[in-house]
């Protein structure tokens, strides 16, 4: 059996919490139906990230019942929840963590606007400063890959390590996001799932203008470092 540090096991069970918890956000938001979607997230200190259970109803999550693998996407015996089945996505994921060691959380979800995108493998054009703001330009659309393997995580990693983006549309599948944590990797499938359903409605009524990329650039800049609240005790 695997050892780890008080640290190490704080951290996981911090991490247990942390997740189970966001999976709520995901339901509340009308991301996921039944038990589609899944939230990970890496646990600081180790080499190691949780996951939820694979097909087990949102309302029976519970930190416990999260699973923790290990960055081949194995569960580590003799851990709460070792004995389930991760997410059928655990492979995807463990893939991204290796390739990516800058995510720290990482969300999939058939959202119906987004995935109906990612349906007509095209991608979300930047024509609303709330996308520029988050996203930093378009949402791509990733590689058709298929679900079980590293596959889908390939076609992740491709599509967004050189892209500002925080989403990618997987071709005909659904939603990843990534982020720095498990909640800021849901913050981004929210507000996927936001910017597709709006783009999708202005396109029923015309043609949406694009916005010019200095003015993304530059509306992406100040949401990514200017907005919001500075950390308590940081000098103005």
């Amino acid at each position: 059996m695997m050892r780890f540090t008080e640290t190490q096991e704080a951290a996981i069970a911090a991490s247990r919490e942390r997740v189970a918890a966001l999976h709520s956000v995901l339901t509340s938001n009308g991301l996921v139906v039944w038990t589609a979607g899944n939230v990970s997230e890496r646990v600081p200190g180790t080499t190691h990230f949780v996951i939820k259970p694979s097909g087990v109803e949102y309302e029976d999550l519970t930190p416990e019942s999260m699973i923790l693998c290990d960055l081949d996407g194995h569960a580590v015996p003799g851990t709460p929840g070792s004995e389930r089945s991760p997410s059928s996505d655990t492979a995807a994921h463990a893939y991204v963590y290796r390739a990516l060691p800058r995510v720290g959380g990482v969300v999939h979800t058939h959202s119906t606007y987004a995935t109906a995108w990612a349906a007509r493998r095209e991608p979300i054009p930047c024509v609303i400063t709330a996308m520029a703001d988050e996203f930093g330009g378009e949402i791509p659309v990733g590689p058709f890959a298929i679900i079980g393997d590293e596959s889908i995580g390939r076609g992740i990693v491709a599509t967004l390590e050189n892209h500002r983006s925080r989403a990618v549309l997987m071709a005909n599948h659904g939603v990843f996001t990534i982020g720095k944590d498990a909640r800021d990797a849901v913050k981004a499938a929210v507000m996927c799932e936001d910017v597709a359903r709006t783009v999708h409605i202005s396109r029923q009524l015309g043609t949406p203008v694009p916005i010019q990329q200095s003015a993304i650039d530059s509306l992406f800049d100040r949401y990514q470092n200017v907005y919001g609240q500075k950390p308590q005790g940081e000098l103005a």
